[in-house]
């Protein structure tokens, strides 16, 4: 247990030193009426304490559900960081590169489709199949909506084929394999929580086709709806990152002790 904790602490320890050099440009340089700015400090270290929260809290579960708690504190540990550079590049130049997000989504949003994967492999025995499917309709949103936000392709095309994957994956988690092994074979607090997750993913993950309709389709281009995409994508990364994680959190822990009762 000891080693496990020195472990943690040298490992937050690193992600401090990396984000070192943005916090201190951040507290000199952001202004009190700069709300993008101020959303991206409140969010940052917001996704910095859920990391800390998950990853102490492996200790405290079952170890089929440890994989799942640190898959959570890996989203958020991605996400902060991203989050501490974009937050520089914002408030230096009232902008934030595309590929910023991209390159956090990239990352965290497979890992956060595969945590359906992972609680319900922890309750009983899931084809490869659910997980390939899942990672497939997420690449197709992420690569679709690249392309359409940096032109590689069409604005409409890029958000009409990403929607066709988000559709994908809610198909897959309500009716699929996923969604029929978690209403047939899961306990009452995971039939719970993977019904609650599925539904962040189906409202909360809608705040994202929002924004990209917000910033491309009214009229106004990117530069100018900066501030309104930012805000709108930062608000959705705290429902759909800590939220979700402390969702997977309570079932693993939930779970956890019932088995030691």
């Amino acid at each position: 247990m000891g080693n496990i904790y020195g472990r943690f602490k040298l490992m937050m320890a690193s992600a401090a030193l990396v984000a070192a050099p943005s916090l201190a440009s951040a507290s000199a340089n952001l202004e009190s009426d700069d709300f993008v700015g101020i959303s991206f400090w409140l969010i940052s270290m917001a996704l910095v304490a859920a990391t800390a929260f998950f990853f102490m809290e492996t200790q405290r579960v079952e170890g089929k559900w440890k994989t799942s708690l640190t898959v959570s504190g890996l989203v958020t540990l991605v996400a902060a960081v991203h989050y501490f550079y974009m937050r520089d590049v914002w408030i230096e130049t009232g902008a934030t590169p595309l590929v910023y997000r991209y390159i956090d989504w990239l990352i965290t949003v497979p890992l956060l489709m595969v945590e359906f994967y992972l609680i319900l492999r922890a309750i009983t025995a899931v084809s490869g199949g659910v997980f390939w499917r899942l990672m497939i309709g997420t690449l197709v949103m992420l690569a679709a909506g690249y392309m359409g936000e940096a032109g590689y392709i069409s604005a409409w095309l890029g958000f009409i084929v990403g929607i066709v994957g988000w559709a994908y994956i809610l198909y897959e988690i309500f009716f699929g394999e996923a969604g029929k092994v978690a209403a047939e074979k899961a306990p009452a607090s995971v039939q719970s929580a993977f019904s609650t997750m599925r539904w962040i993913v189906t409202i909360g993950w809608a705040i994202y086709p929002l924004g990209y309709f917000l910033g491309y389709f009214t009229g106004a281009g990117p530069e100018e709806s900066s501030a309104m995409l930012n805000i709108v994508y930062n608000l959705a990364d705290v429902v759909n990152k800590i939220a979700f994680g402390v969702i997977i959190w309570n079932v693993a822990v939930t779970e956890s002790d019932k088995a030691k009762s």
